[in-house]
């Protein structure tokens, strides 16, 4: 979920709140008032962090509030089932099924290089490509991983996705690398075309379908309605569009649909001047040929974008998480905003209009947040994914108040799989909860380990 702007990042590195002092901006008291929330929500969310020590490890390797407690487990290398080892790079997931004690997770690999692939012959896309997703299996009275196995492979550059209501979950390749392509001038020995979403099920054997209705572009998460079964895709890009693609068959995806982009009623581009908590209304633009990865004749990975575009469809900032709950679709911009560091965005589809939940005002406060997930109880938690030395889970009341949950503490020096160094700059990832709302799953992406965290959540907003 990495995307190199270190331009635009290193300018942004000066006091945005002592430029907001003097500036004339209307959007200055907004981004006051979303200070003042954040410093009131830390003191009164869940109370101060402290180093609490991994049940599996012994390793204090995260900072919770007091009353909290975790386990470690599917790190990478770690075996599998199947007798290889784990994949790296742990990204987006979801708790898809929960049947009793066992509650079934597909958790991403967001591998970026060639093959081979994670995956049995017949669980694979692509021999050539080395990303995928894997199934574990954790029960929640116990608290502890019962068993892990490939689930797909062959995919490439697994970034986020999101479950479905009929128990399965969508893996989204945040690429649009073609068949026999290039990157960076090399070839790249990839045998089909990416950039699509596959679905993996809760249970047995993934077909790999590469569901091209959905669009072919640099897809992020998605979030599906329940009522409607229609499917909400984010677009991590620079210039990005908010997606829904709508079923012909809801629930059977690979019966194809019809893919569209958001347009906001009198608001071309959301970056930089979207008014706060302001219900606008959206309509939505078809997009002819979903598989136009790449503006016409320019390999800029623009080309579903720029189909929307051209019919007055909105631009958002880098869309990442997406998530359903409340009955509204949560999504996020990571590099949106005045300051450039993230936007919270509520869609709701009854209605049709988005609103501006919240908006960074600096990296102090929130520093591009990526994946999303609402809670059993209504609020959200957001993964950072900034360039902090500490990076962070935080909470988001729908009010806009925020607050810090967890903060990464993960420094080895080779007491699990050989992993040595200070890894507290990961990303987090793959935020999710079990049907029951007592653990609160979550990925730092690397050295790649995920979290299975539970303690007093009635104490605070999650």
């Amino acid at each position: 979920m990495k995307s190199p702007l270190p331009s635009r990042r290193s300018f942004l590195k000066s006091s945005l709140v002592t430029a907001a002092a003097v500036s004339a901006d209307p959007f200055d008291a907004f981004r006051q008032r979303s200070i003042a929330r954040a410093s009131e929500a830390r003191s009164t969310s869940y109370g101060p962090l402290v180093p609490v020590n991994d049940e599996t490890t012994g390793l204090p390797l995260l900072r919770l509030p007091e009353g909290f407690r975790y386990v470690s487990f599917g790190w990478t290398g770690d075996l599998l089932a199947n007798g290889q080892k784990t994949p790296e790079y742990h990204d987006g997931m979801a708790v898809v099924a929960q049947e009793g004690n066992i509650a079934t997770l597909i958790r991403n690999h967001e591998i970026f290089l060639p093959g081979p692939s994670i995956a049995p012959s017949d669980q694979t896309y692509d021999p050539k490509a080395g990303g995928g997703c894997t199934r574990l299996r954790f029960d929640v009275v116990e608290g502890k991983l019962l068993s892990a196995e490939p689930a797909i492979g062959g995919t490439h550059r697994n970034c986020a996705g999101g479950p479905t209501p009929w128990g399965s979950w969508l893996t989204c390749e945040e690429t649009v690398d073609d068949a026999h392509g290039e990157f960076d001038g090399k070839p790249l020995p990839f045998e089909f075309d990416h950039g699509f979403i596959f679905e993996v099920p809760a249970h047995g054997p993934a077909k790999p379908i590469a569901l091209k209705d959905m669009g072919r572009f640099t897809h992020e998460a998605i979030a599906i309605d329940p009522a409607t079964g229609i499917v909400y895709e984010t677009e991590d890009n620079g210039t990005a569009g908010f997606y829904r693609f709508i079923p012909r068959v809801p629930g059977q995806l690979a019966q194809g649909g019809k893919l569209q982009m958001m347009k906001i009623q009198g608001q071309a581009d959301t970056r930089a001047n979207m008014p706060p908590n302001k219900n606008m209304g959206v309509t939505w633009i078809d997009i002819e040929d979903p598989l136009r990865a790449h503006s016409p004749g320019v390999k800029d990975r623009g080309g579903v974008y720029s189909q929307g575009k051209q019919q007055g469809a909105s631009t958002f900032a880098r869309l990442e998480g997406c998530w359903f709950g409340n009955e509204k679709i949560y999504f996020v911009s990571t590099s949106g905003g005045k300051a450039g560091f993230g936007q919270i965005f509520e869609h709701d589809p009854k209605q049709q209009t988005v609103r501006l939940v919240f908006e960074s005002p600096s990296k102090q406060v929130l520093d591009y947040p990526d994946n999303i997930a609402v809670s059993p109880r209504g609020a959200l938690i957001l993964c950072e994914d900034g360039d902090r030395k500490v990076e962070r889970l935080c909470t988001l009341s729908l009010d806009g108040q925020l607050g810090i949950f967890a903060e990464n503490n993960v420094q080895l020096n080779g007491e699990r799989n050989g992993f040595e160094g200070d890894f507290t700059r990961q990303e987090w990832c793959g935020a999710t909860f079990s049907a029951d709302g007592k653990w609160l799953f979550a990925n730092i992406q690397t050295p790649g380990i995920t979290f299975a965290i539970t303690g007093p959540w009635n104490n605070g907003p999650l």
